[in-house]
């Protein structure tokens, strides 16, 4: 299969791409370090990338940009933000997408543990992720010519908690993580929203 993974210099990303390359044709992208580059806030950009790409057969993305911080410092333009990067761009990625697939492909989204286990700090990027599950859950019920889409949910990352100076104790180890994404992009599944712990 040929595979756009989005987000392919992260900490997620790079680890799907190690997990998938020896498998499948894999073209990375990512906001700055790659050929073939993409904002997520940018349609326009998105339609570019995929213009670059040519067909494809699977789309994964593992990016997403998100503001944190307590919720009465947070203003209107953090919540645009994380609107207009994580849960429009990923959106606007599946909408766009479509017409680049191949039929019976795939496009993986990426959201995360904050949807179903908030703290605090995390109002902005929980609303963003339940909001993408749903869309997830919804749009599996329209997509064309036999097209699956699916979410991930991933654990807390070691190497992210390390990062930030958290206890990594709590946190589920990338590799892991990325297997996950390799079976959606293999599996039959669609509509469905995956914990990766």
């Amino acid at each position: 299969m040929k595979v756009i993974v989005i987000g392919a210099t992260g900490t997620i990303g790079r680890a799907v791409v190690q997990a998938i390359g020896n498998l499948h044709e894999v073209i990375p992208v990512s906001f700055s370090k790659s050929r073939i580059k993409v904002n997520l806030a940018d349609k326009a950009s998105i339609a570019s990338m995929f213009k670059s790409s040519g067909r494809v057969d699977a789309v994964i993305c593992a990016a997403g940009l998100a503001k944190f911080g307590p919720m009465a410092s947070l203003t209107d333009a953090d919540f645009a933000f994380c609107i207009d990067n994580k849960l429009m761009g990923q959106v606007n990625l599946a909408r766009l997408g479509i017409d680049h697939i191949s039929d019976n492909g795939s496009i993986t989204l990426t959201s995360g543990i904050l949807s179903r286990r908030p703290m605090k700090g995390s109002t902005a990027i929980s609303l963003v992720n339940a909001g993408l599950e749903g869309f997830v859950r919804a749009s599996a019920l329209e997509m064309p010519r036999g097209i699956r889409i699916n979410i991930i949910s991933p654990n807390w990352v070691i190497d992210t908690l390390k990062a930030l100076n958290m206890d990594p104790s709590v946190g589920t180890p990338v590799e892991v993580v990325a297997k996950t994404y390799v079976k959606v992009l293999e599996g039959a599944m669609n509509g469905e929203v995956l914990d990766a712990v």
